[in-house]
Formats: C-alpha cells, sequence, structure tokens
C-alpha cells in the first residue's frame, strides 16, 4: 500500500487535453497533411498521399503540400469554468454561533485571515485544480512581520498565508493515508531554479511534527545517491496537525466525453475540409463550351454548341446530416457533464424569466455543485480546523475557544437572483405592504454616498408635489 486514495494523475495527458493547442487535431502524425500530385504526366496526377510524418522531407519534386483543417475547441476549459463559476460564483458562508468573547474574537480572527489571502479567489483556484487535474493541496503556514500588529485581535509580529500545490503548477503531490483515510504525511515534488541558475529538484515532506526538505541535484530526482536534507530541517510543527489539506476525485471533469470533443473536432475539421472544396459553387458540363463571360461580368452568358449542357452541383443531404451530429454531440457533451448552455444564441430567445425559472434552468448544474459538497464540505472545514489550531497556539487564551468553536461551511450554488420576484413574494406574504424601509432601499442601490441627505431631498421634492394655492391667481 502506498498510502495513496485515488491513482496518480496523468498531469501531462490532463494538461494536453486542457489545451487546445495540444489537442489530437493539431497532431500531424494523427492527422497528416496531405501531399498532392502536380506532374500532368504522372500516371498519380489527381490522386492525393498522406504525408509520411517520418520522412526527413515532406515535398519532393512534382508534389505539394495540400494543408488539413484542424479546429481545435476548448470545450474542456469551458467545462471546467462552468464547474468552478456555479461552486464558487458566490462566496463560502462559515456559520456560526459564538459564544463568549474568545469565541466571538476567534471568529473575527479567521474571516481576518480570509480577508488577507482573498479566500474567495483561493477558492476559485482550488477548483479549477481539481476539476483540471483531479487533485490539489494548500499549505498554511506564519510568517513573521517587522513589528507586532493587532490584526487578529491580539499583538502578534505573524500573518497567515496559503501556497496552492498542484500538477498544473508542476508539483508531484504524494499523501499517505492510513487505514482508516486519516492523513498521517504529505509530500511534493517540485522542481526550481537557484540563484547559481541550476535547476534541482526537491521533495518535502509535512507531518503533524516537523516538516522536512530534501534536494537533489537530478532534474528528475532519479538518482537515490543524490538526495540530501536542505540545511535548516527538519524544521519542528507545533500547531499539532498537519499544515495541509488536500482534495482529490478520481476522473477530470470531461473525462466521460473526451471521445465526443475529439469525435466533434474531426468532424468540424473534416467538413471545413469539403468546404474548400465545394462551398463555391461549380458548374458541370456537357459538350464543348465556345466562350464563357468573364468575372464579375453582368448578364454572363455561357455559349456552347449544339447539344452542349451546363448546369451548378447542388449539395442536398450531406450538410443537414453532418449538423445533426454535430448538434447531437454538442447537446450529450453538456449533458453528460451537467454544463448549462448558457451561449448568446441559447438564451437570446429566452427573455425575461422569474427565479423559480432560473432555478430550473440551472438545476442540473446545481445538482454537480452538491455532489461536489461531497468533497469541498469536508475540504473547507478542514482548513477552518486547521486556523484554529494555529490560533489556539499563537494565543494561548484562545487554546479553550479554538476547542469549542463550531464553524459549518456552507456552499451556495451561483444563480442571478430575482430581486423583483422576491420582493414580490415577501410583499403578498406581508399583505401587500412594504418590506424595507425607504431609507435602506435607497442605501441598497449604492448610487449615493449620502443616504440622509438623498432622503431629504425626495421628501423635499413630495412635498412640493402636494402642496396648493388656496385664493384668485395673480398676474
Amino acid at each position: 500500500m502506498n498510502g495513496r486514495i485515488t491513482p496518480m494523475p496523468d498531469a501531462a495527458e490532463n494538461a494536453a487535453q486542457y489545451d487546445p493547442k495540444k489537442h489530437d487535431i493539431n497532431d500531424p502524425k494523427i492527422r497528416p497533411d496531405k501531399i498532392v500530385v502536380t506532374d500532368k504526366d504522372s500516371e498519380e496526377y489527381g490522386e492525393v498521399k498522406n504525408i509520411n510524418v517520418n520522412a526527413e522531407l515532406t515535398t519532393e519534386q512534382k508534389f505539394r503540400i495540400e494543408k488539413v483543417a484542424r479546429i481545435a475547441l476548448a470545450i474542456q476549459k469551458l467545462i471546467v469554468k462552468r464547474a468552478v463559476a456555479f461552486t464558487f460564483g458566490h462566496p463560502v458562508g462559515y456559520n456560526a454561533t459564538p459564544e463568549g468573547d474568545n469565541e466571538k474574537a476567534l471568529l473575527a480572527a479567521i474571516n481576518r485571515v480570509f480577508h488577507d489571502v482573498k479566500e474567495r479567489t483561493v477558492n476559485r483556484k482550488v477548483a479549477r485544480s481539481l476539476y483540471s487535474t483531479t487533485e490539489v493541496a494548500e499549505y498554511w503556514y506564519p510568517v513573521e512581520t517587522e513589528k507586532p500588529h493587532n490584526l487578529y485581535g491580539f499583538p502578534k509580529n505573524i500573518k497567515f498565508r496559503v501556497a496552492l500545490f498542484s500538477p498544473a503548477y508542476g508539483d508531484k503531490l504524494y499523501p499517505y493515508f492510513d487505514d482508516a483515510h486519516d492523513l498521517i504525511a504529505f509530500s511534493r515534488q517540485f522542481t526550481k531554479k537557484g540563484a547559481d541558475m541550476v535547476t534541482r529538484t526537491y521533495f518535502e515532506t509535512f507531518t503533524k511534527d516537523a516538516h522536512y526538505l530534501w534536494k537533489s541535484e537530478g532534474l528528475d530526482g532519479t538518482d537515490k545517491r543524490n538526495w540530501e536534507l536542505v540545511e535548516g530541517y527538519p524544521k519542528t510543527l507545533t500547531v499539532g496537525k498537519i499544515p495541509v489539506i488536500y482534495a482529490a476525485q478520481p476522473e477530470v471533469e470531461w473525462a466521460d466525453v473526451q471521445s465526443l470533443i475529439d469525435r466533434l473536432e474531426k468532424l468540424l475539421s473534416n467538413f471545413a475540409d469539403t468546404n474548400d472544396y465545394h462551398a463555391s459553387p461549380k458548374i458541370f458540363v456537357q459538350g464543348k463550351i465556345l466562350g464563357f463571360a468573364r468575372k464579375g461580368e453582368a448578364g454572363a452568358i455561357i455559349e456552347g454548341e449544339e447539344g452542349a449542357k451546363a448546369e451548378y452541383l447542388s449539395w442536398q443531404n450531406a450538410p443537414e446530416s453532418v449538423k445533426l451530429e454535430i448538434d447531437t454531440l454538442l447537446r450529450m457533451i453538456y449533458t453528460i457533464t451537467q454544463t448549462p448552455d448558457i451561449s448568446f444564441d441559447t438564451v437570446k430567445g429566452i427573455g425575461a424569466v422569474s427565479g423559480v425559472a432560473l432555478q430550473l434552468l440551472f438545476m442540473d448544474a446545481h445538482l454537480k455543485v452538491q455532489d461536489k459538497t461531497e468533497i469541498f464540505a469536508d475540504y473547507l472545514q478542514r482548513r477552518v480546523n486547521l486556523l484554529k489550531a494555529y490560533f489556539g497556539v499563537a494565543n494561548l487564551s484562545w487554546a479553550e475557544a479554538a476547542d469549542s468553536l463550531l464553524v459549518e461551511p456552507e456552499i451556495t450554488p451561483y444563480i442571478i437572483e430575482d430581486e423583483q420576484g422576491k420582493i414580490n413574494t415577501l410583499q403578498n406574504a406581508n399583505g401587500g405592504k412594504p418590506v424595507i424601509s425607504h431609507k435602506t432601499s435607497i442605501r441598497r442601490l449604492g448610487w449615493v454616498d449620502d443616504v440622509e441627505a438623498e432622503y431629504s431631498e425626495i421628501q423635499a421634492d413630495e412635498e412640493r408635489e402636494n402642496s396648493y394655492t388656496e385664493g384668485e391667481p395673480t398676474f
């Protein structure tokens, strides 16, 4: 047993599928260009040959290269982008009911850390790495400041930082779980260029007690005799927990539709090649043509001998069959990956819809987020628990609060808010009466800086409109 729960991801294959420039459709060995015979005296004139990609010369006398169409689609990126947006389009909520001053201060300190590290952005990066590489980890650590500060509610000369580890950044992750699926050690292998411009391989390991770091002069660290412990390591960890949070899923988000994407790219590329040959009108002639109109001539006439015929070649059924397959492939790709099709052409005819209709439109994406909650609920909970442990050590008066404070992360799937629908629902429930004050509505609008002054002006306008004059008019 190597301690892993999921198999080691194939980082190179995942990256190649994620980057449209590296798709098979762009590989000349998989989709070769063509060599066309140009010698009219050759018996092979008019035939088309595939390029021998293993040959040193791709052209030879009396032959020319005919480039084939290569249409690569960034559908894998689109699937990941939509999944990230629906998972963390709204900020994560951290529900807690702190009791006592210490628990309230500890919760405020955790929220300050999240603000400093831009936790909302970190969440999106975590999700993007997980969805596109199948695993991700984050390392939380304190750094010393020049002088003590009171950012966290007590004087201390440290700040907390977070670093992301991902195969997308060139990291190799080695989590080690015990038989109870508890993480008992975490290791990472990476390469870094030093000040001497030499690239070295590093291997670091975290346990709940220490942080180890080794280096090797080899680029890939395969020479075991080369490894040596870096000066200053191991470093003692006092937090009592492994300062790394790890998450993994079995496959990349597009794994189930990769073959459909390959087929779609091939189909579009072949269709583009066909269009290059047949999109322009072609005239089929029987008999001898005596004269042909020049390009752009109005009222053009083709003159032929008696019995000659000329007619346009028409393409009847092929485009419809191709269009049907393209539409079917796109629909299945969106359906299988639970990715909503919210392109402009799709939604332009919907018009204004209610909040309930929006929820139904995005139901499949929201169900997908609920599935991902199985991963992120534990992941975000471990993040909070790690920060509580750090603060319990940094401020001993909070040690008891760090054990007793309960914080539960809550993920809200992204949805376009239908505020008018909400207001109408609340007003109906309130007997048709307003549900917020005039001042609150001005404040929520956010267009003015001085709410009180704006409210006073509105009242003055209303008084002028309601005022009237008694007596005869004066001229």
